[in-house]
């Protein structure tokens, strides 16, 4: 699909990320005004220190949230076994996905976690995902974003509020450690720095907390560390040039040296480090890729990125779902006829070509997509996406 919503397989839902405008009424008293801000203050800590993994290219500002049955299953597979060892399966933590090809992951609050696209595009095997999945129940089990407002309480002035919102906006930083706030970070001069050490010092902490327990719920559900470890390795590499001279002080999370070797010696001392991903798991990781990149991607960067040479099923997968939007129906039946018949039992295959022959318009094409549609609700009763299509 395109980011704008043009091709509707993964629902685009319209949602606006970006600060909404804010006024002050009239006239208010020194207490009023405390307190307003205090309020604006714990908005700003839930929707921007909440961010555990952020990388440079920016902020998830007027993004769209995607839902596609297909992926969200694989994703609840991904994270049950890591909420159930956290105690956190009884509070029915959703995964919601960003429309934006950043790498980002998230948590706001106690029942929702939120992954950029770019996320999953990116990691090369489930448990790159899956380390990011346990690090972030990390911050959800330790309470982190409670505590964090309870910090807030401390602060007694309009003036201190202002600084601390400055200061969210500095720790929303690379997760490796990247300066992404040294700009708010630079305004805090003389005495202000103290409060500045101090909350960030605090997100050091909690970040060194929610490695400490991934790692642990990894171990737990006998799963590799190695995932979590490239993942921040890889983070760091992106960060590293503008870090080179920075006081660690001044950094929303631990110098990427000092993040890697931390994790480093806590994922190798796991009798699980060596242990790889299944290959049926591994195999849908690819299909979830490759669907993505089929409609994220420019269709030139699909063919690209999966050239006819490579006859693998992702690299069908995406040449397919790319061929509806170059061409229309007409390049992708014969494409989408042909996984089925490879693949007659998979659900999403029957759901994607119901799905295309309905956005097509044509009255008879909508009739046809009952058909498949009905197919793909049988070989998954439970995917309410697809009873939602269908009905």
């Amino acid at each position: 699909m395109s980011p704008h919503g043009s091709y509707k397989h993964l629902k685009l839902l319209k949602k606006d990320f970006s600060q909404k405008s804010m006024t002050e009424p009239a006239a208010s008293t020194p207490s009023t005004t405390r307190k307003g801000f205090r309020r604006i203050a714990r908005c700003a800590i839930v929707a921007l220190l909440s961010t555990a993994i952020i990388t440079a290219s920016g902020p998830a500002y007027a993004a769209g949230l995607i839902r596609d049955a297909e992926i969200e299953n694989l994703l609840r597979e991904y994270s049950r076994p890591i909420f159930r060892v956290a105690g956190l399966s009884q509070q029915n933590i959703n995964i919601h996905l960003v429309g934006l090809q950043s790498f980002n992951a998230f948590v706001v609050d106690g029942r929702n976690m939120f992954f950029h696209v770019g996320t999953l595009m990116k990691s090369k095997t489930p448990n790159q995902v899956i380390g990011v999945i346990a690090h972030e129940a990390g911050h959800i089990a330790g309470g982190h974003l409670s505590r964090l407002r309870q910090a807030m309480s401390h602060a007694r002035s309009t003036s201190m509020m202002l600084r601390v919102l400055i200061l969210a906006a500095t720790a929303a930083g690379a997760v490796a450690g990247a300066d992404v706030g040294a700009a708010g970070a630079g305004v805090l001069l003389g005495g202000e720095g103290m409060a500045q050490r101090y909350v960030l010092s605090y997100r050091r902490a909690e970040e060194a907390s929610a490695d400490q327990a991934g790692i642990s719920y990894l171990n737990a559900t006998r799963q590799s560390a190695q995932g979590m470890l490239d993942t921040f390795a890889y983070l760091a590499d992106q960060g590293l040039g503008s870090l080179k001279y920075a006081d660690p002080y001044v950094q929303s999370h631990p110098l990427p040296r000092q993040r890697i070797a931390n994790l480093r010696d806590l994922a190798k001392r796991s009798p699980y480090f060596g242990k790889r991903d299944s290959p049926a798991l591994q195999a849908r990781h690819d299909m979830m890729r490759a669907k993505l990149s089929g409609f994220l991607d420019n269709p030139q960067t699909v063919l690209n990125r999966y050239p006819n040479s490579d006859q693998s099923l992702p690299a069908r997968y995406a040449r397919t779902i790319a061929s509806y939007r170059r061409s229309g129906l007409v390049a992708f039946l014969p494409q989408i006829d042909a996984l089925i018949r490879e693949q007659p039992n998979n659900p999403y295959f029957y759901e994607l070509k119901g799905q295309f022959l309905f956005k097509s318009g044509n009255p008879d094409s909508i009739r046809a997509a009952v058909r498949p549609l009905r197919r793909a609700l049988k070989l998954a009763p439970h995917e309410a996406l697809i009873r939602i299509l269908l009905a």
